[in-house]
């Protein structure tokens, strides 16, 4: 087992070193001057002096080549300094600190109404595997998939914010102030999260589960007399989850890309509503801080996720 996590391990450096390079070179690919950006150049606050503009241009390294300007950043990642925003003058890393929390909450409670909806369901549609309540799962799970997040979103706003009036439309309250009003401003966005994840989780846990109920100890335990449910629960259950294991996991890094879209309808605080922000800002700091935080956090993710299939299914370690 060591040494599957240590191989694993090695495998996380060129992930998380590819994947900055990438970000940090698509990045300076941006139209426009960043440097002009900052002085106001084409608005009436525009600082014209040609030397000013060149001084924030050197100020940012901008003036270096970009292969130097990247080895410059990694080395200062590597001690905790992702730089600072040049318009309020944060830290990159107090800033993604602050808004990390209410990202990360909003993918765990996501994360776990996906799986709470999904293994009802993904059971349900194995058991009654070819009938009327197998396709009737079958077609919700694929209008699910169909519908972008932010549609469901909006819909769910609309419908439990608006009509309803169970929960708010945009805000956010710390857990530590109220944590009632907390779990509430969170229930709509995790809600919107977790409707497009389930359909996914819900489909593979069929798929082991209709494949597993085809195995001869399966068959050994309906000789014994046992019942199907107790089969299908305590026999079936267990050995068809580890593909569901690895899937919640990629799907937790996956959830990322949606919880940006998600917490700027919901107006939450979070990672997304930052990245959103620097890019209309040209903050590249603090776009490039953010984009090294969360391939870090995914590749994590990922490599916890192996670890955990490793220690499930020994086959795996060979």
């Amino acid at each position: 087992m060591y040494i599957y996590i240590r191989r694993k391990l090695i495998h996380l450096i060129p992930i998380t070193f590819a994947v900055t390079a990438l970000s940090f070179f698509f990045i300076d690919l941006l139209p426009g001057d960043v440097a002009d950006a900052i002085a106001g150049v084409g608005t009436d606050n525009a600082v014209v002096d040609d030397k000013a503009v060149q001084a924030i241009r050197e100020d940012l390294g901008l003036d270096r080549p970009i292969v130097i300007r990247y080895f410059s950043w990694l080395g200062n990642a590597f001690q905790g300094e992702l730089g600072k925003s040049y318009q309020t003058g944060q830290l990159v890393s107090d800033a993604i600190g602050l808004r990390l929390p209410v990202t990360l909450q909003l993918l765990l409670m996501a994360q776990f109404l996906a799986v709470l909806f999904a293994i009802p369901a993904g059971i349900l549609a194995a058991y009654r595997a070819g009938k009327v309540t197998d396709r009737f799962v079958t077609t919700l799970t694929f209008a699910f998939l169909a519908a972008p997040s932010f549609i469901i979103a909006i819909v769910l706003a609309f419908l439990f914010a608006v009509i309803l009036n169970w929960f708010p439309a945009t805000g956010y309250v710390p857990f530590s102030e109220n944590s009632i009003e907390n779990l509430r401003s969170f229930t709509l966005p995790a809600l919107a999260l977790a409707l497009i994840e389930w359909p996914i989780l819900s489909r593979v846990l069929r798929n082991d589960l209709i494949e597993t109920l085809q195995e001869n100890f399966i068959s050994l335990a309906k000789a014994k007399g046992l019942s199907d449910i107790y089969i299908l629960l305590r026999h079936a259950l267990r050995p068809s989850s580890f593909t569901l294991i690895t899937i919640v996991g990629i799907q937790l890094g996956n959830l990322i890309s949606g919880a940006v879209i998600v917490e700027s309808i919901f107006a939450l605080p979070g990672i997304g509503t930052l990245l959103v922000s620097s890019i209309h800002a040209r903050e590249i700091l603090m776009v490039q801080g953010i984009i090294a935080v969360l391939a870090v956090a995914y590749v994590t993710i990922n490599l916890a996720v192996d670890i955990l299939y490793g220690a499930l299914d020994p086959r795996i370690r060979q």
